[in-house]
């Protein structure tokens, strides 16, 4: 039995950490708002995030910091990328040297250009960083709907031990040392999910779907492997799986939000509609920036900048 805290109570964190109570861990979910904790520790579930997904009595809800970190054997954090940076520098001052720290999270951080486990391994060097990615959205994790993943770590051992504490019969963990390939798959794919629902959006049928995804897919590869990745990671799960799933899924935010530009519905109209984070509006920028920084042709990715930031209408 391992001792986790979730750092974050959105729906991915309150999925994996039902999944992990499942396991047989102590678990601990951990949230920046009080009256957060309190409404779930009280109702014992996420109306807006997770509705009709019960959180289990033994995992327990926390809004004490230092409390969350201290003796937990592995630390997920599980909030949005454009919160990774400033949630990491709140709980680094409690992390003991060697403490794991696995981050869910998908995005590259606009500013810096930087993946999240590279964030977290500037605000936290003390910690021993990981990742765990693949196409896994929280509605199916939380009720326990066969699902595949990969956690990656420099270190073969560190990759190994995270498998053994998530891994049961429904949810599947394979390991990866390529924590680079792993992170861009999953920050790039959302971006290209957003093109995918515009064309939804717009009503175009399945073939300009297959091509949107098959196109991107071939932009997300140029990148990652001209920044160092492995062909092969993004090939599989946090590759192309990812991509497929964010694209396909009626759990989608990218895919739903994507979907109402498509219909006439401004970037930001969007986001209010789709009412959580969407990630890849986060990401298109810096996907975009890293593009020009090596070079690299994205012309999917540069027309979703486009329409996101520049108002091109998206039948355009």
């Amino acid at each position: 039995m391992a001792k986790v805290s979730v750092m974050g109570a959105g729906s991915w964190g309150l999925g994996l950490a039902i999944l992990l109570n499942n396991n047989g861990h102590d678990v601990k979910v951990w949230s920046v708002f009080p009256e957060e904790i309190k409404v779930l520790d009280k109702e014992r579930e996420n109306k807006k995030c997770l509705p009709g997904v019960h959180i289990p009595e033994k995992i327990e809800m926390t809004a004490d910091t230092e409390y969350a970190v201290n003796g937990a054997d592995v630390i997920v954090l599980a909030v949005a990328s454009p919160y990774t940076r400033s949630t990491a520098k709140l709980f680094a001052p409690f992390v003991k040297e060697g403490q794991y720290v696995v981050n869910v999270g998908k995005g590259i951080e606009e500013s810096t250009l930087m993946t999240l486990c590279q964030v977290v391994e500037e605000e936290i060097p003390a910690a021993t960083v990981a990742v765990l990615s693949g196409p896994s959205h929280a509605e199916e994790v939380g009720i326990g709907l066969p699902t595949t993943v990969v956690a990656g770590a420099k270190k073969r051992a560190v990759a190994e031990e995270i498998q053994d504490i998530f891994m049961n019969n429904v949810f599947r963990v394979y390991t990866s040392p390529d924590v680079l390939g792993m992170e861009l798959g999953g920050s790039l794919k959302n971006v290209i999910a957003l093109a995918a629902g515009m064309a939804d959006g717009l009503g175009y049928g399945d073939n300009t779907k297959a091509a949107l995804i098959t196109r991107g897919m071939f932009e997300m590869n140029k990148l990652a492997v001209t920044m160092g990745a492995k062909q092969e990671t993004l090939n599989g799960l946090t590759g192309i799986g990812d991509l497929i799933v964010t694209c396909e899924s009626k759990h989608s935010r990218n895919r739903k939000a994507g979907m109402l530009i498509g219909q006439g519905y401004t970037m930001q109209q969007a986001m209010d509609e789709v009412k959580m984070v969407v990630e890849g509006v986060y990401s298109a920028k810096a996907a975009i920036a890293l593009a020009k920084k090596y070079g690299v042709d994205m012309p999917i990715i540069e027309e979703v900048n486009k329409v996101l930031f520049e108002d091109k209408p998206a039948k355009e």
